[in-house]
């Protein structure tokens, strides 16, 4: 057996360009591993370090007797975390389908996987 071929169960690779036009016109099936996406897409929208830098003020806020403030600070953050975690998914596939290392980075680790229709 020769090594250029492929296995029936590993997927065709898909050019960025040809995902990014194709998928509007339905070319393309996407499954998006929900495990992996959500840790995936919390790293490459920086929502942990955005997450903090709003719950920490609002800490502050609190303490130095602003509580509605600093109470609203800290829910934004809290949201901002769950956000991400319930909408990995679409927020990969929006990202994927407009940032070239993103759909490169999700399709090669496994996060995303891109078959013709």
């Amino acid at each position: 057996m020769s090594e250029t071929q492929t296995s029936p169960e590993a997927a065709e690779y898909i050019p960025f360009e040809e995902f990014r036009n194709g998928l509007p016109h339905g070319r393309f099936h996407v499954v998006v591993n929900p495990k992996l996406a959500v840790p995936f897409v919390a790293y490459r929208t920086h929502a942990t370090p955005l997450a903090l830098a709003i719950v920490g003020p609002g800490i502050g806020l609190a303490l130095m007797g602003h509580p509605a403030w600093g109470l609203g600070l800290v829910a934004g953050g809290i949201l901002l975390r769950r956000v991400v975690r319930r909408q990995a998914p679409r927020l990969l596939l929006h990202l994927a389908s407009r940032v070239p290392s993103i759909y490169e980075q999700a399709t090669e680790h496994g996060v995303m996987e891109v078959r013709r229709a």
